[in-house]
C-alpha cells in the first residue's frame, strides 16, 4: 500500500493513504476569474495543510429534498422557443443524469412577476365574481408548445423524481379588498373560495401528470408593490390554513406539504406566529425562506421554537448589476451552504431564464433579475447562478443527509452522505491565494488544494 508522510496533527490521523479511500477524490471547481467553470481538477496529494476540515458522518441533521431554480413562465416561453435539438440537449444538460442533476422545481400557481402579463386561473369581467369557480382554467399554463405545463412534462420524462413546489403570487382579483393583481389583501369571505380554488389547482395538475409535492399559499407575503402580489399578515395566514386550506386538502386527500412564510430571513416571527396557533400547526409541514434581507441563521431560530417543523429555501436572485465573483462567493456562502447548515431541505436560486434585456417580465415586474440561463434565439448563455446551484445539484442527490463538518477562517463549508454512500463536501475560500486543506473524518485524511477566491465540491 503506498503511502505518503503527513506533518504530525494531534487528534488526526498522520499517515495519509488513498488506497484507504478506495478512491481519489474528485474535486470539481469554479473559480471567481471565471478560468475554471465547474471542472473536474487534479488534485495532487500534500504533506503541508494550513487548515484541517473535519467532517463526521456520526453527526447526521436534515434530509435534503433537492436542489434549482424557479421555472417562471417567462423561462418556460424562453426554453419553449428553441430549436428542438438545442432545447433537447439543454433539458439533458439540466435534469439528465450526465448533466447538472437538477432535483427541485419552484413554479408560480398562475402568474409571477417573470410571466409576460399578469393573471390568474379564474378570470371574470370587471365588476364581476365566480364563487363557483366556473372559469377556472389551467390554458395561460398549458398551450401547447410554449406553455409551463407542456415543459414540465418534458422535464419529467428525463428526472421522474423531480419535487414542484407551487407559489401564488395573488389570489384571483375578484377575491382582493383592492380589486388589483398589485397589493390589497384576501377579502375574508373568499377564504373558503380561494381554499377551493387551490384545491382546484393541486388536482388540475395533478390530471395533467404533474404531482405538486409542496405548496406555500402566498409568495412574499409582505410585499405588496410587486405584480402581481398580495399581502397577508402571519394571523390571516394562520386563519386561512386553519379553518380553510388545511381541511380542504385533508377532505380531497391531499398530501401535498403546505409550507408557511416563504419570504425574508429578517422575519422569523412571522412562520413562528402561525406554527404556535396549535390547530393550524397540524396542517403545516414548514417554513421557507428568502434572502432579500436577513441572515440564514433565522432559520435556526424557527427550527429552535418548532424542532419538529422542516425548513426550506425558496429564493434568491442574481441581478444584472451583480459581478460573477461576488455573486459566486456570497451566494455559495449563504443560498447553499448558509440555508444548509441552518437545517433547510433545498436551496434554490431564483429564475432559471432570461433574454438579453432580462425579459419576459410583467409591466412593472423585475427588471434586473439575471437568470441561470441567458437565452438568446438559440444561443445559451450560463451565468453565475448555473455554477452556484450546480455545485450542489450535481453531486447531492435527494435522499441525502447533510452531516457535520468544521470550518476555519474564510473556509466555508457543508457536508452531505449520498444514499450510495459518498461523502460530499463543498468548500467556499475566500482567501485570496490558494489552501491546502486537509480533510480528516471517520479513520481517512486527505489533502485538497482549492483556488483562491473559489469553491470546490469534494467527492470521495
Amino acid at each position: 500500500m503506498k503511502k505518503f508522510l503527513t506533518n504530525a496533527l494531534p487528534g488526526f490521523l498522520t499517515l495519509l493513504s488513498l488506497n484507504s479511500l478506495g478512491q481519489s477524490p474528485q474535486v470539481w471547481t469554479t473559480t471567481a476569474n471565471q478560468t475554471t467553470l465547474l471542472q473536474k481538477v487534479s488534485n495532487a496529494p500534500s504533506s503541508q495543510a494550513s487548515v484541517t476540515i473535519t467532517v463526521d458522518p456520526a453527526k447526521t441533521f436534515q434530509t435534503i429534498d433537492g436542489f434549482g431554480y424557479t421555472l417562471s413562465g417567462g423561462s418556460a416561453q424562453l426554453i419553449n422557443q428553441l430549436n428542438p435539438a438545442t432545447k433537447k440537449a439543454l433539458l439533458q444538460e439540466l435534469f439528465g443524469n450526465q448533466g447538472i442533476k437538477i432535483s427541485y422545481l419552484r413554479i408560480s400557481v398562475a402568474a409571477s412577476d417573470l410571466h409576460d402579463h399578469s393573471f390568474t386561473y379564474d378570470e371574470v369581467e370587471k365588476g364581476a365574481t365566480d364563487p363557483e369557480l366556473k372559469n377556472f382554467t389551467l390554458k395561460e399554463d398549458d398551450a401547447q408548445g410554449t406553455g409551463l405545463i407542456p415543459l414540465l412534462k418534458e422535464i419529467k420524462a428525463i428526472q421522474p423524481g423531480i419535487k414542484i413546489m407551487a407559489s401564488p403570487w395573488t389570489a384571483p382579483i375578484w377575491m382582493k379588498s383592492n380589486q388589483s393583481y398589485v397589493g390589497g389583501s384576501l377579502l375574508p369571505q373568499y377564504y373558503e373560495t380561494y381554499a377551493r380554488y387551490l384545491v382546484k389547482y393541486i388536482l388540475a395538475m395533478k390530471a395533467k401528470g404533474i404531482n405538486i409535492d409542496a405548496l406555500t399559499p402566498q409568495n412574499e407575503p409582505q410585499h405588496g408593490g410587486n405584480d402581481p402580489s398580495m399581502v397577508v399578515s402571519a394571523e390571516e395566514s394562520a386563519a386561512f390554513i386553519r379553518d380553510h386550506l388545511g381541511p380542504a386538502f385533508r377532505k380531497n386527500g391531499i398530501k401535498t406539504k403546505i409550507i408557511v412564510w416563504d419570504h425574508n430571513c429578517d422575519n422569523p416571527q412571522y412562520p413562528i406566529t402561525i406554527l404556535n396557533d396549535q390547530k393550524a400547526r397540524q396542517y403545516i409541514d414548514g417554513s421557507a425562506f428568502h434572502l432579500y434581507n436577513g441572515t440564514p441563521d433565522a432559520l435556526s431560530v424557527v427550527k429552535k421554537a418548532h424542532p419538529d417543523k422542516n425548513l426550506y429555501f425558496t429564493e434568491q436572485w442574481t441581478g444584472s448589476k451583480g459581478t460573477f465573483d461576488g455573486d459566486l462567493q456570497w451566494h455559495v456562502k449563504n443560498v447553499i451552504i448558509g440555508t444548509l447548515r441552518n437545517y433547510s431541505k433545498i436551496a434554490l436560486e431564483w429564475n432559471l431564464a432570461n433574454d438579453p434585456q432580462f425579459n419576459p417580465h410583467t409591466p412593472s415586474g423585475c427588471t434586473e433579475c439575471k437568470g441561470a440561463l441567458t437565452i438568446n434565439k438559440n444561443d445559451v448563455q450560463r451565468n453565475v447562478s448555473y455554477y452556484i446551484v450546480s455545485h450542489a445539484s450535481k453531486f447531492i442527490p435527494a435522499g441525502s443527509k447533510r452531516i457535520y463538518s468544521s470550518e476555519a477562517e474564510n473556509i466555508s463549508t457543508v457536508a452531505c452522505v449520498t444514499p450510495p454512500g459518498k461523502t460530499v463536501l463543498i468548500v467556499l475560500n475566500e482567501n485570496k491565494a490558494n489552501t491546502t486543506i486537509r480533510v480528516s473524518g471517520k479513520g481517512k485524511t486527505f489533502t485538497v488544494s482549492v483556488n483562491a477566491n473559489s469553491v470546490s465540491t469534494i467527492v470521495w
